[in-house]
């Protein structure tokens, strides 16, 4: 039994959808020719000034108030102050000492119910892009994503492993989907997670000292580098040797983190007040007026669920996590009273086709009245459930209505007697080893002449008729 227990804090920085930035009126449309959406205030040209977007300010509460966090009556901006080549201001615009929420929490039910308390969530604007070319041996800034206006989600050190912050970035997500506040595209970085991890002896209360990781560009990627770093550290405590607090970048190729700088405290980034914003007093019926225009969140989503459809926790879990399966799943009610088959396919052979495209439900293709309409060609035993399978494949490739597939292709099921009788007696004529079988007690043996009858239609015969009639033909002879 190891002597030492992980300890992880998560700051997840989220790219709000507004249309311009935080404190100007810039495009944030993403893939803009570099450097085409700047100007004097996002570039802290002298003389510019900032003025906050409204819709960022309110987005923002709404994401405090779905992670039951307390708003401040009073909030300020500061100068978070550093150098780096892609910050044109040499500071950030930051929230420091009097953010906007406090003393949140998100519920992860990863081995039991736990409740991952949130620290703080505040408002500040993003830095710009750079692009290295190695091959050149220069590197690029693209100040476009200068000023975006961007919310910081800080955990407290309540994460116990990666399956632990995996699943809080997931659920996290799936907040922010909901409340339709951002796209959370980590690939164009709307969704980024820096950790902060340390660890020490099991029992002990002081915390070990503290490393951030930066550049991980996926749910993935976090669970096995915070694996990496957790056993990096435990082995240098078990040499005896010291832990340094850095930074430390994640290499996504070679599976290990490096050095980037060594951390700094919170008095290198001289913190002061924005002397360009004035303090905003926030209005407690501004906020139940935000707060009566939240949808319903995936928690409440989850249990509605269970409750209105009959779905297990884990099938609800599954579709409520990605809110356009979701819809996807309720449109497809709407049209077919069988929610447990839907979330069958859903759960299913269309997740499957969704990972192996890497495309969300709304690129497959395949409607919520095509799989209802697939799944009533099973109910009325047009075709059979094996036939479907390939079916939905086809209409996806197609773009086509099962139906009109089936009518093209003349895959409707074969299940009149009249239609099955001579292909059953010719079957029992040619195997009348199996035949023998079967009336010896090998019960078995009736599958493989229910195989035989499948050969000879081409796999359109009815499976359950087939079996009924080959019995009673058995049964009789």
């Amino acid at each position: 039994m190891t002597e030492y227990e992980v300890v992880i804090g998560l700051e997840v920085h989220v790219h709000l959808s507004t249309k311009s930035k935080a404190f100007c009126g810039c495009s944030t449309t993403f893939g803009q020719p570099p450097n085409s959406s700047t100007c004097p205030v996002c570039l802290g040209l002298p003389g510019a000034l900032p003025v906050l977007n409204k819709e960022a300010f309110k987005s923002a509460i709404k994401v405090a108030l779905a992670l039951d966090c307390e708003i401040q009556e009073k909030v300020k901006f500061d100068r978070k102050n550093y150098y780096y080549p892609d910050l044109p201001k040499n500071y950030q615009i930051s929230q420091y000492d009097m953010p906007l929420a406090f003393n949140g929490y998100l519920d992860i039910s990863s081995g039991g119910k736990k409740r991952i308390n949130i620290t703080r969530v505040h408002l500040e604007e993003d830095a710009g892009k750079l692009i290295h070319d190695p091959n050149k041996n220069l590197s690029y800034v693209d100040f476009n994503r200068t000023g975006i206006p961007l919310l910081e989600i800080v955990s407290e050190p309540d994460i116990r492993n990666s399956d632990e912050a995996c699943e809080y970035l997931k659920n996290l997500k799936a907040i922010l989907l909901y409340l339709g506040v951002s796209n959370c595209n980590m690939e164009e970085g709307s969704l980024r997670c820096d950790a902060n991890i340390s660890v020490r002896r099991i029992g002990e209360k002081k915390l070990g000292a503290k490393v951030e990781l930066k550049n991980m560009n996926s749910f993935k990627a976090v669970g096995v580098a915070l694996m990496y770093e957790h056993a990096r550290q435990e082995g240098l405590l078990e040499k005896n040797l010291s832990i340094t607090q850095e930074t430390r970048l994640w290499d996504s190729d070679k599976l290990y983190t490096v050095t980037m700088r060594t951390k700094e405290e919170t008095q290198d980034y001289r913190y002061f007040p924005e002397p360009d914003l004035v303090p905003f007093f926030i209005d407690t019926k501004e906020i139940e007026d935000i707060k009566n225009t939240l949808p319903e969140l995936p928690k409440q989503r989850r249990g509605r669920f269970v409750n209105q459809y009959k779905l297990t926790k884990f099938e609800a879990d599954v579709i409520i996590m990605d809110k356009g399966i979701a819809d996807y799943f309720e449109e497809t009610v709407k049209l077919l009273n069988s929610p447990k088959t839907i979330s069958n396919w859903l759960t299913g052979d269309i997740m499957s086709e969704l990972n192996l495209k890497n495309i969300s439900i709304d690129k497959l293709g395949f409607t919520p009245k095509m799989l209802a309409e697939l799944i009533g060609l099973i109910n009325n035993a047009t075709i059979s459930g094996k036939m479907a399978k390939g079916l939905l494949r086809e209409c996806i490739e197609k773009r086509l209505p099962p139906e009109e597939i089936v009518k093209q292709k003349g895959l409707k099921q074969i299940s009149g007697e009249t239609e099955l009788d001579d292909i059953i007696r010719k079957v029992i004529e040619e195997n009348s080893k199996s035949v023998n079988d079967y009336k010896k007690g090998k019960t078995n043996a009736v599958m493989f002449l229910v195989g035989q009858v499948m050969r000879h239609t081409k796999g359109k015969a009815n499976p359950e008729v087939v079996n009924k009639l080959l019995k009673k033909k058995l049964n009789k002879e």
